[in-house]
């Protein structure tokens, strides 16, 4: 158990070539998320796999953060289409995080899972996914409009639909409505039994869910809230809302440490 007074926070790596090698990466924009809006001690947890003892992860950290990534989930791991190729793909990843997480929430682990994060949360728990939602008459082309300064690829892009007395309405004090971000190309197909709707975008595409039945904090969103998280309202109170949550269940692990 890492002895800090910090909340830890555990985060599946993405496998990245670099020049030939393969590395394990976590983005420094989701690491200064959980330090500066959730106040807890971000650990990258290595995408091993089948090697892992899921239990172990679990009991040593205190929420979970799936991130979003440049890599989709491999499409016959929800029973879609193989062909044409919607990738690239990271299967290191989705054979840590999909065994990981109906585990993690059993056990009442927080997590909070954002883009591709939020496509695996829906994946794990038997719902899948639109490969090319910009392909589907009277859908938004909701990829990020690549090519232009990296400010503007995460500038708001539309409004979303707060579900009214949804658990992020509430966070969002109330509100109906709220400007979103929108980096993604895959979108929700069949939601997973297990997940209610938080909130939608115009074009119906599902943008957030929680886990209906998990003991403990369980939100995934399809936009990017970790982006200037503390310049924004509702991504600052989600990012708090996980850190009080794993802050709890540090505090819960650290009483039965020192028994």
């Amino acid at each position: 158990m890492l002895r800090t007074s910090r909340p830890v926070l555990g985060v599946i790596a993405d496998v990245t070539d670099i020049k030939g090698m393969p590395y394990h990466t976590a983005q420094d924009k989701y690491l200064s998320a959980l330090w500066q809006a959730s106040e807890g001690m971000p650990i990258v947890i290595p995408a091993f796999g089948d090697l892992y003892d899921l239990d172990e992860i679990i009991g040593g950290v205190d929420g979970l953060l799936l991130t979003g990534c440049i890599s989709n989930i491999e499409p016959w791991r929800y029973g879609g289409a193989t062909e044409p190729p919607c990738g690239p793909y990271d299967p290191a990843r989705d054979e840590t995080v999909l065994p990981l997480i109906p585990r993690a929430l059993a056990a009442g682990l927080p997590m909070l899972a954002v883009c591709r994060g939020f496509q695996e949360l829906n994946v794990a728990l038997g719902g899948t996914l639109h490969p090319r939602l910009h392909e589907i008459p009277g859908r938004l082309d909701h990829r990020a409009p690549y090519g232009k300064p990296i400010p503007d690829l995460y500038a708001p892009a539309h409004p979303i639909r707060l579900v009214e007395g949804s658990q992020l309405s509430r966070l969002a004090g109330g509100a109906s409505e709220a400007m979103v971000n929108s980096l993604h190309e895959q979108g929700i197909d069949r939601l997973a039994s297990r997940l209610v709707v938080e909130a939608t975008a115009p074009d119906g595409t599902i943008e957030a869910v929680r886990v209906a039945d998990a003991p403990g904090f369980a939100l995934g969103v399809q936009w990017h809230p970790e982006w200037k998280v503390m310049e924004n309202k509702l991504s600052l109170a989600l990012f708090s809302a996980f850190g009080d949550a794993a802050r709890a269940r540090h505090a819960a692990r650290s009483a039965r440490a020192a028994a």
